[in-house]
């Protein structure tokens, strides 16, 4: 039996949308579990809510206008999309242990087992994945040590 896509899209608009993106994260992977069968660990559901809060708080930050928060579950991942509309492109900064903030990057990319970031039409958008189940005595990503 082939699986579809479990997907979920949201928009926001306004202030602060950072709580209620993460919200809908949890709700979503919430849902996942108890309609569709799918296991959520409870790391992969604090890291989905944590990059999505680092994902929506920059196009909140850097992108006038709306963003758009797509989640998708497949093959035992969830891939959380942002889309913007600033077109610049995110750059990870140097490490800096003297560096107060602008650190939401570089935690994205070290909790996630793919990250990427693409130009479109208008704006851009921002691609993580987390594995949803625990490697027991893996990476904490879900990526091969």
């Amino acid at each position: 039996m082939v699986r579809r896509p479990v997907l979920s899209a949201a928009t926001f608009v306004g202030d602060e949308p950072v709580a209620e993106a993460r919200d809908t994260a949890r709700r979503f992977l919430t849902e996942v579990q108890a309609v569709h069968g799918i296991p959520v660990s409870v790391r992969a559901m604090g890291m989905v809510e944590l990059v999505v809060s680092e994902l929506v708080t920059n196009a909140y930050k850097y992108a006038p206008g709306p963003c758009l928060l797509d989640l998708e579950v497949s093959d035992g991942a969830v891939a959380i999309s942002v889309w913007d509309t600033d077109p610049t492109l995110p750059v990870a900064r140097a490490a800096d242990p003297g560096r107060i903030g602008q650190h939401g990057l570089e935690i994205v990319m070290a909790v996630c087992s793919s990250f990427e970031v693409r130009r479109e039409p208008v704006g851009k958008r921002t691609k993580a994945t987390v594995t949803l189940a625990d490697d027991p005595g893996g990476h904490p990503a879900g990526r091969l040590l």
